[in-house]
């Protein structure tokens, strides 16, 4: 709750230290003492728009701090934290605004920007009455109290998580998507590629061993000459192996004679009578496969050939080609995956979309029934407070699926006629002064439990109306006092005496000019006050005992 509001130099007011208690608090005094002025200075505190206009006649600077103690499970601590500003149980927002109509925005000391300035205040006080788009008037807000004075956050909770894995699944999808359409682009040539390495069949190493055989086969004619040289050689005559043969019969008929010297020679003769016959074989088998062959040639060098021209055509090495026909099947087999994998992405985008579309429907239907209950307590809640002839209203508007959310499928808004027959429209637009606070006040007091806005502020909520109705607007603002912070500006005695704490804001003359003040009351001085409320600038003694009445009717 709001703790104490220091002020510095804010138009009437020079100096002014106050000091709050919960429950309902009201601010009285004659019109013009200044009592808008403290509600101004309260706003700049909470991140509202600085105005130079706002600074004291003779000043350069204005100052104002707000002190708040709120819940300790409260969203704001953990806003607090994220930015490195949590400090104790005591919260401190001060605004410095200089005559330049600058102004600095500060957080337990340490300077932020007005944006999150804004962003706590309006974490921790809701100002109702002013031009403002905030709280109620918010219609970002509307859902959300909704959904809390119907119980449906767990409904809200789920749909919001179905919506979030159902974009997930469709960012996916569209991701895939598009994959596989730059896969498709690249297809055919990939297929092209494919096919013409496969009929190619190219084998790593192949270019040595054709190089080698094509050198081999160019020079085929003097090799031809050159081994039938050498077999002539070993034929010439009687022949290398009729030699040998020779030998190895004379050896043979005296190895009697001395065994262990001729078995040697004996069988080296026979491994050269092999070697003779192996190698004789080989030169013929070598005449014969070098022996000119113009078409073997010619499809060495074309197989050759045409593997150097694949290799150059893909910018590779002939040694490469085997590997980068892998690579190419490997693509397209992956492609073809893709295409699976598209159909199971599809079914799981679909499925989350079916998934969230029922949490939304079933999220509707709840919506649509605490709509008509929040409408039935709000419109008996009216007459009480003189707004007999508002209608109020809560719009479902459904969404085309394009604008679905993680809020759900439609939007939630508060809508007001004020006069019989008009059509019903948005709540800031259509309501104004003393009877859109009033308006606020029926609501807040239905949505009682709803929201965690700690401190509620009316301003002339009971503008233009006084008796039973002042009665009502008095009574309602006690009750919310039981469960909020309350400060209500009022004019009326029936609101007055029903309040926990009476500031009364007064205006005085000095040597220097009038200056704003404010008094807390209270025993004689409020009950003075109330009279006065009552009876105007003379207080009788029948106004004193109509603020008792007052005053102990509201206490008991």
């Amino acid at each position: 709750m709001l703790v104490s509001l220091s002020v510095r130099d804010i138009v009437l007011i020079d100096r002014l230290d106050l000091t709050f208690g919960d429950g309902l608090c009201a601010l009285t005094g004659e019109t013009g003492a200044g009592k808008s002025i403290l509600l101004d200075a309260l706003g700049l505190a909470l991140g509202t728009r600085g105005d130079s206009g706002l600074l004291r006649r003779g000043v350069d600077q204005a100052t104002v701090t707000a002190a708040f103690e709120p819940p300790s499970a409260h969203p704001v601590w953990r806003l607090l934290d994220d930015h490195g500003l949590g400090d104790g149980e005591r919260l401190m927002l001060r605004r410095v605004l200089g005559a330049d109509g600058r102004a600095r925005a500060f957080v337990n000391d340490q300077p932020v920007g007005v944006a999150l300035m804004r962003e706590i205040g309006d974490s921790l006080v809701e100002i109702q009455g002013q031009a403002n788009k905030r709280g109620l008037l918010s219609a970002e807000t509307h859902r959300v109290f909704l959904d809390g004075f119907g119980g449906l956050d767990g409904d809200a909770d789920d749909v919001a998580k179905r919506h979030e894995k159902w974009r997930a699944a469709a960012t996916a999808l569209a991701e895939a998507e598009t994959r596989l359409a730059e896969s498709r682009r690249d297809e055919e040539y990939l297929r092209h590629v494919l096919a013409e390495l496969d009929d190619l069949s190219p084998v790593a190493g192949e270019e040595t061993n054709l190089a080698d055989r094509r050198t081999v086969l160019m020079q085929g004619e003097k090799l031809g000459e050159a081994l039938a040289a050498a077999r002539g050689e070993l034929t010439e005559g009687r022949g290398v192996d009729d030699r040998i043969g020779t030998a190895q019969r004379l050896v043979l008929r005296t190895a009697e004679r001395a065994p262990e010297v001729l078995d040697g020679v004996i069988e080296a003769l026979d491994r050269a009578l092999i070697e003779t016959a192996e190698a004789m074989a080989a030169l013929d088998a070598a005449s014969r496969d070098l022996a000119p062959d113009p078409e073997r040639l010619e499809a060495t060098e074309q197989r050759l050939f045409a593997l150097r021209a694949a290799a150059r055509k893909h910018n590779t090495d002939v040694d490469s080609l085997a590997a980068l026909r892998d690579d190419f099947a490997a693509r397209i087999a992956t492609l073809e995956g893709c295409s699976e994998a598209l159909e199971t992405l599809t079914k799981v985008a679909n499925n989350a979309r079916k998934a969230f579309a029922r949490a939304a429907c079933r999220l509707s239907k709840k919506r649509a029934k605490a709509a008509r209950e929040l409408d039935r307590q709000v419109i008996a809640e009216l007459p009480h407070l003189k707004l007999d002839r508002v209608v109020f209203e809560t719009g479902l508007e459904a969404l085309d699926e394009d604008d679905w959310s993680a809020q759900g499928a439609e939007r939630v808004s508060f809508a007001v006629a004020t006069n019989p027959g008009d059509e019903p429209g948005a709540i800031g637009r259509i309501a104004s002064g003393g009877e859109l606070s009033r308006l606020m006040l029926a609501l807040k007091v239905v949505l009682t439990r709803v929201g965690a806005t700690p401190t509620l502020v009316f301003d002339e909520v009971d503008s233009g109306i006084g008796g039973a109705a002042a009665a009502a607007v008095g009574e309602r603002l006690a009750g919310l006092g039981e469960s909020f912070q309350v400060l209500v500006v009022t004019h009326s005695p029936q609101v007055a005496a029903r309040a926990d704490h009476h500031f009364r804001v007064v205006k005085k003359d000095r040597d220097q000019g009038a200056l704003t003040r404010v008094e807390p009351l209270e025993n004689d001085s409020r009950r003075e006050e109330v009279a006065r409320m009552l009876a105007g600038a003379e207080i009788t003694d029948e106004a004193r005992a109509a603020a008792d009445s007052l005053m102990h009717g509201a206490t008991g």
